[in-house]
Formats: C-alpha cells, sequence, structure tokens
C-alpha cells in the first residue's frame, strides 16, 4: 500500500514537471498582454505545492529555476545575463554566479509560499477556492517581487544598461513592473489556480 502511495506520488509529480518544461518550451508559457507577457510557468509550481506541500513546491519551483536557466542559455538575449551565469554579463566578458540565484531562489519560493499561504488559509477555514486563488496571487508575486530585486541588487548598473535606462531610474522600473506585469501575472494566477486547486482537491477527495 506504501510503495502503491509512493509510485502514485511519484507519477503525480513527474506530470507537474512535465508540464513546467512544456510551458517553458512553448508560447503556452506566456499570455500576450499587450506590451507585456504575462508568464504561466508559475502556475504548476502553485498547484503542486498545494497539493503536494511545500517541499515538493520547491522541488517544482527549481525545475522551473532550470529551465530559465537552460532556455536564456541556449536563446539569449540581451539581458539572459541575468538568469544564466553562461552568459557574459552586459559590457564584460564572463557572467555571474549570482544569475543562479537569481534563476532558482525567487521560483523554488513560489512553491514554499504557496504553500504555506494555503495552509494558513485553510486552518482558518476559508474554502479551497478562495485559498488557492490567495496561494496564486502571493506565489506569483514572490517570483515577480524578488527576480526583480535581485536583478536591481546584483546586476542593476549593468541591467540598466542593456536595458538603454538611466541608472538611478532603475527602481522605478522595477517597481513599474512589479506593480504591472506582476500583479497582473498574481491576478491570472490567483484565478486559474483558485479554480484548479479546488476541483483537484475535491477530486482526490472523492476518490480517496
Amino acid at each position: 500500500m506504501i510503495k502503491s502511495q509512493k509510485t502514485s506520488e511519484m507519477v503525480k509529480m513527474a506530470l507537474f514537471i512535465a508540464l513546467i518544461i512544456l510551458l517553458s518550451v512553448t508560447p503556452l508559457g506566456y499570455i500576450p498582454l499587450g506590451a507585456i507577457n504575462a508568464t504561466t510557468i508559475q502556475m504548476p509550481v502553485i498547484i503542486g505545492a498545494v497539493l503536494f506541500g511545500w517541499k515538493k513546491g520547491a522541488v517544482l519551483g527549481g525545475v522551473f529555476g532550470l529551465t530559465s536557466l537552460i532556455k536564456n542559455t541556449v536563446q539569449p538575449n540581451l539581458t539572459s545575463f541575468v538568469f544564466s551565469p553562461f552568459v557574459p554579463v552586459f559590457g564584460e566578458e564572463s557572467g555571474s554566479l549570482w544569475a543562479i540565484v537569481i534563476s532558482l531562489v525567487p521560483r523554488i519560493m513560489i512553491g514554499v509560499i504557496a504553500a504555506f499561504v494555503f495552509s494558513i488559509f485553510t486552518k482558518f477555514k476559508i474554502n479551497k477556492t478562495v485559498s488557492g486563488a490567495a496561494a496564486g496571487f502571493c506565489g506569483s508575486l514572490t517570483n515577480t517581487v524578488l527576480v526583480m530585486g535581485g536583478i536591481y541588487v546584483f546586476f542593476g548598473e549593468s541591467y540598466s544598461a542593456a536595458k538603454d535606462i538611466a541608472y538611478n531610474t532603475l527602481m522605478a522600473t522595477v517597481s513599474a513592473t512589479i506593480t504591472g506585469a506582476g500583479i497582473t501575472e498574481a491576478v491570472i494566477s490567483a484565478v486559474v489556480c483558485g479554480a484548479v486547486c479546488a476541483a483537484l482537491i475535491k477530486y482526490s477527495e472523492r476518490k480517496g
């Protein structure tokens, strides 16, 4: 019975990992919203964290981070140096190990934060849809805040030069990204994750 349960959990994790990889290599990972693209890759991480707990959520987030690192390595653009240590920092001849931190830590924290937010909401007897939505919103916003914050702290001047903006305006750019694309992504994640988490939990309880 225990072996069967472990096998079932491994299969479920494999499906979520496959979904994350699929979203990372196809346009499905991004929703065009006029001037910005809203990322959707964080959603399987959030849903997985809600269903399986923060440890497995952290693993799924790590997979998301690795796909980001790999994609920015093999398909680099002007700012890929903030996500891949193998891409030279703008204006320099080599990459930076801080890129690994930006690629992995925010994505790992998506799963951790989402799981804990869901747990807190359900402890207060709040229904699964609202709890899942809160997890979706907080998990997604965690990613945006930590990524943009990391870029500002570790690559501020180089990122400003690559984006052709004045360094003294970078904080305003970071804030605008968080309140613009970041909030948009968080709202989309809240709607999708709230509905999906509630449905999957209900199905799991009925099946169990």
